[in-house]
């Protein structure tokens, strides 16, 4: 008996997780139709879930940027700086294509009320300002509060100093990142529990019938974020790579981007990517930095956002625009991007920061942010599996330009 009931569990735990993270999809989706008390209850493991690898990835992050450089000989050659371009240019091309989707297919909003606890950045300085004012925050409260830039800039720092260290000094930090990666792993295993009660918690308290009448508006976003991950990305790849990109571009939607489309947040989903461009047998020390930064400036997904709902509520108010205010808005919009948070909805509140650009006074922008907030069970969650699948891909296209190719 014990043998028999055994068998399928075996089966079940043979599958890779892609298919296990499908199964725990489906049975969330039943939960929910069958039973929603249940599925509310069930919200727990995706808590469980997206608090630790929130709670895990800072530290990793740290440990394994500060052992890849304390480690790193002088003549290898980290090569971060084409994943920079290419992440600043692919993100200002996203806001490029969603300007001209808005402009074929103008989208109108119904304003409704505003959110009193929401504060916005009045400005571009103030958004770079908090930027650098992330790269000197104390270590401990950056590992605390999940400051990538400043865990990066700590573990840089500490990296750098460790090179002139004892090879046992060195050794430490190496076992210790790899300690850290076991760990991680585990808790990725755990995924299915935590995407079916991520699933389950969505659907049974949210529903889909109320985004019916946003469909156009959703339909633009989605559509800006499908010509980025299937055309744009793809174009950028075989640029830099000239060879095929689609199997890398598939395999990085499929093993990062799910992940990342239910737990909708990039930093979450940060030992995701590590332990692919792991898989994926990437130069350690170029993806050991890309990844958490990419979580920070790669925003593609963002700036799509960012864009057509600015240029909605300029539709929506009859406001003219010209080809030289959409570039800027593109700009804008890009630089906005970056300075977007890594967790659910970072991106909402820097729309009220482009919509200044037309003089739609703050007011009327933060309605705009309570209609993102009203579709963010369906545009934050393309947006960070747009966002975080990317940063294996243009990480991945970079090792490959120098002459790695990804195992996929």
């Amino acid at each position: 008996m014990t043998s028999t009931v055994s068998r399928p569990w075996q089966k079940l735990l043979q599958l890779g997780l892609v298919p296990q993270i499908i199964i725990g999809i489906l049975l969330g989706v039943l939960v929910a139709v069958v039973s929603p008390e249940l599925a509310k209850n069930l919200s727990l493991l995706g808590t469980l879930f997206v608090k630790a690898l929130k709670a895990i990835a800072p530290l990793l992050v740290f440990v394994l940027v500060a052992s890849a450089i304390a480690n790193k000989q002088a003549s290898e050659n980290g090569g971060i700086k084409p994943v920079l371009v290419l992440y600043l240019f692919g993100t200002f091309l996203a806001a490029v294509v969603a300007v001209l989707l808005s402009f074929i297919f103008p989208t109108t909003l119904v304003l409704t009320a505003v959110p009193e606890t929401i504060a916005a950045p009045e400005g571009i300085s103030e958004v770079l300002k908090a930027l650098l004012l992330q790269v000197v925050d104390n270590p401990i409260n950056a590992l605390i509060t999940g400051n990538y830039i400043g865990v990066l800039a700590w573990a840089v720092g500490l990296g750098l100093a460790l090179q002139h260290a004892s090879k046992s000094t060195k050794l430490v930090f190496f076992d210790l990142s790899h300690g850290v990666s076991s760990l991680v792993r585990f808790i990725i295993r755990l995924a299915p529990f935590g995407i079916l009660g991520l699933v389950a918690d969505t659907v049974a308290t949210t529903g889909f019938a109320a985004l019916a009448s946003y469909g156009q508006l959703i339909g633009v976003l989605l559509g800006a974020m499908a010509i980025i991950a299937f055309v744009v990305n793809p174009l950028l790849v075989f640029a830099k790579t000239g060879s095929n990109p689609y199997p890398l571009v598939f395999t990085c939607l499929r093993e990062s981007g799910v992940t990342a489309f239910f737990t909708r947040s990039s930093a979450a989903n940060i030992p995701v990517n590590l332990q692919l461009c792991q898989k994926l047998k990437l130069n350690e020390e170029i993806y050991g930095v890309s990844i958490p930064l990419g979580a920070t400036i790669n925003m593609a997904g963002a700036a799509i956002t960012i864009t057509v709902l600015t240029l909605a509520t300029v539709h929506t108010l009859g406001i003219e625009v010209d080809f030289a205010s959409a570039i800027l808005l593109s700009m804008i919009a890009t630089v906005s991007a970056c300075g977007a948070s890594g967790v659910a909805g970072g991106s909402l509140l820097l729309i009220p920061l482009a919509c200044s650009l037309f003089g739609i006074p703050n007011e009327v922008a933060m309605q705009v942010v309570a209609t993102g907030f009203i579709i963010g069970v369906i545009q934050d969650s393309a947006e960070t599996a747009l966002n975080s699948s990317t940063d294996v891909v243009f990480t991945a296209a970079v090792c490959q330009s120098s002459g790695q190719s990804p195992r996929l």
